[in-house]
């Protein structure tokens, strides 16, 4: 479970890099942030779903 949080608390980051890039007006690198974290938050997504749908099977 802990990696859920650290991939989710990492795709949060960047997120917020993102926006900070988006307001000093950096757009390209803006864009390769907010790709980085989808990648880390979809990623945490998956794998708490997985993780979730692993248990209520037992």
């Amino acid at each position: 479970m802990r990696h859920i949080y650290i991939r989710g608390s990492l795709g949060l980051i960047w997120l917020v890099v993102a926006i900070v890039c988006g307001v000093s007006g950096n757009f390209l690198m803006m864009g390769l942030y907010l790709v980085l974290a989808g990648v880390f938050l979809y990623s945490a997504y998956a794998a708490w779903k997985k993780e979730k749908d692993g248990k209520g099977r037992r």
